[in-house]
């Protein structure tokens, strides 16, 4: 399996570590696989979290060792938009 989008947020703080990825989500058709590049710590929390929350999944995260000190990758594969979404 291979991304369809990369995006790097390691040189954004939260909460631009979320938007930029949100925006990045949003061009990709449902079921598309972002790879996004960010740091540990605050970044590594919040944006796997919030794109669950948003209605996305996490489909790998892992340290990135090879991209710098305390970089991490997460795959996310875009959910529905929510007006899309179904109603529980």
């Amino acid at each position: 399996m291979r991304p369809d989008a990369h995006i790097d947020v390691r040189e954004q703080a939260c909460p631009l570590t979320w938007v930029r990825t949100r925006i990045a989500l949003g061009r990709l058709a449902p079921g598309a696989v972002l790879e996004v590049l960010l740091r540990e710590g605050e970044p590594l929390d919040n944006v796997p979290r919030t794109a669950v929350e948003d209605g996305h999944r996490v489909v790998r995260l892992e340290a990135a060792p090879a991209e710098g000190r305390g970089s991490w990758r997460v795959w996310l594969e875009r959910g529905a938009p929510r007006e899309e979404a179904t109603w529980p």
